[in-house]
Formats: structure tokens, C-alpha cells, sequence
């Protein structure tokens, strides 16, 4: 697996689009944009405890750029979702709207570089260094060629943990890229709330249909 925002933000805002995101963050009437987390944003209304997915802009790294911390839970054990979560050598990662390809460059120990391919950005390779730490269920993730990618850097971390019914995923990145605090801020689709959200979705959906292949 690969972390979970491995894309730059392209799509063109209208002029008007704009003045509203403007006026919206001026009058202080999305509280989720200035860091904040506004309950209605960082979390889907009406969805059961266990299936609700957080999204929370947190401090940047000291060089700037954004983050966020992303939490999830996924019906799944968290051994059999640990073996799905590592399982880099995939066919399943490219039924993701966002992946359009996905191979394993190298492996070492416990080092694994991975290289994706993007629907937004096709003629761009981003190499992926993944570290994983199966003693404490954590994986830690790093953008190799940023500058190729058009980004300044891309780092983070996932760690699992095991709760009632299934494992809780949470996921934090530091990025920066031309754009990057638009993207972050943008609350509307093509936004980051929007495509972290997507792509938790999506991984709660697979787990499930595959969960079988990872049962040992």
C-alpha cells in the first residue's frame, strides 16, 4: 500500500468560486478552514461511530507547508488489515479513481520503494520510500523524487490499532507543494477533505471485499 495523498491539486477554480471561498473564509463561516476542525466538516454527519472518518488540518512542519491527520476504522482485524495495508505487491490499488498504475521498484528488510502513477498528473512518476515497523503496526512514508513531482516534500506516517470490531487507522502527512494551502483549504470537491475522505471510503470498501485473501 502506498499513503494515502500521493497527488498535487490541478483542477481550475472559477473566478466566482474563488470570491465565495473568499467571502466564506473572511466571514469566519467555515471554521474547519482556519484550523479548527468544525464538527461538520471534519466528520460525516449520521454515519455509525465506527464508520465515520475524520479530517483534521494540523500545524505544519517547521518548513512549512500543510498537514493533516486523518482517522478511520476498518472492519477488519488489525493483523488481516495489517497484511492488507503492507501488501505493496498489488493488483487492487489501481481500482482507486486517483491510481492510474502502481509497481514495486525494490524491497529490503523492511524498506520498500514503490512507484505511482496519478489520473491528475499520468507523465509524472512519484517514488515512494515505505518503512514498515510490524512490531507496533506502524508505516512510515516519504517521497523520493519531490522535486520531479512538483512538490517541495511529502512525508508522514500511519499507525494501526486494534478496537472494538475492527482497526483504527490514523494517518499523518506534511506536504507542500504550489497550491498546497488552497487544496488544503478548498472545502468543496477536489479539495483535500474530499479526496482523503474518497479514498478512506474506498479502502473501507476493499478491505472488505478482499478480506478473505489476508485471513491466515
Amino acid at each position: 500500500m502506498v499513503s494515502i495523498l500521493h497527488m498535487n491539486f490541478k483542477s481550475r477554480i472559477s473566478f466566482g468560486s474563488m470570491m465565495l471561498l473568499y467571502c466564506l473564509v473572511s466571514a469566519g463561516g467555515i471554521g474547519w478552514l482556519g484550523g479548527r476542525p468544525n464538527t461538520a466538516w471534519a466528520q460525516e454527519r449520521g454515519k455509525p461511530a465506527e464508520e465515520v472518518i475524520k479530517v483534521t488540518r494540523i500545524a505544519p512542519a517547521e518548513q512549512g507547508g500543510q498537514a493533516y491527520r486523518l482517522v478511520y476504522t476498518v472492519s477488519a482485524a488489525l493483523p488481516v488489515y495489517w497484511r492488507f495495508k503492507t501488501d505493496f505487491n498489488n493488483d487492487f490499488l489501481v481500482e482507486n479513481k486517483f491510481i492510474q498504475a502502481h509497481r514495486v521498484i525494490s524491497r529490503q528488510g523492511n524498506t520498500v520503494i514503490t512507484e505511482n502513477k496519478y489520473t491528475n498528473r499520468p507523465t509524472a512518476s512519484f517514488r515512494w520510500q515505505t518503512v514498515v515497523v510490524p512490531e507496533i503496526y506502524r508505516i512510515e512514508f516519504k517521497l523520493l523524487n519531490p522535486e520531479a513531482c512538483h512538490h517541495t516534500f511529502h512525508y508522514g506516517n500511519i499507525q494501526l490499532e486494534a478496537v472494538a470490531g475492527g482497526t483504527r487507522v490514523t494517518q499523518i502527512a506534511y506536504f507542500d507543494f504550489a497550491g498546497a494551502t488552497l487544496w488544503a483549504i478548498y472545502p468543496w470537491r477536489g479539495g483535500m477533505r474530499d479526496f482523503l475522505t474518497y479514498t478512506a471510503r474506498w479502502e473501507q470498501e476493499t478491505i472488505q471485499r478482499l478480506k478473505a485473501r489476508y485471513v491466515r
